[in-house]
């Protein structure tokens, strides 16, 4: 979920080629991109059986219009930003009446 709130940022964003910090407390998307894993991943296809490949391709294609700068922030520690995004994501993953994910259906289930 945290990849998929990135790509939704980024396309909400109108105003192109302008730099944006992303502050996530997921040390998984801050490596993949700033570490470099996600271009070879591209470069290999996900071969693997690297998980998300959808997503990642999502995101990839998106960051080429931004200049992206990623920074990482503790979870689940003295962030209120952080703490009241863990809280809304719980209470979304707990819920009922949730929204459909248009894209996804359509895209990757073909509906």
């Amino acid at each position: 979920m945290e990849l998929l709130a990135v790509i939704v940022a980024l396309e909400s964003l109108t105003k192109k080629e302008i730099p944006v910090t992303v502050y996530t407390d997921s040390k998984y998307i801050v490596d993949s991109v700033e570490k470099k894993w996600l271009n070879n991943w591209i470069k290999t296809d996900f071969k693997g059986g690297k998980k998300n490949k959808d997503l990642w391709s999502r995101y990839y294609t998106l960051s080429k219009n931004f200049k992206i700068r990623f920074t990482w922030v503790k979870g689940h520690a003295d962030n209120a930003l952080n703490n009241r995004c863990d809280e809304l994501a719980t209470a979304a993953a707990d819920g009922k009446n949730l929204l459909i994910d248009e894209w996804y259906e359509h895209e990757v289930k073909g509906n």
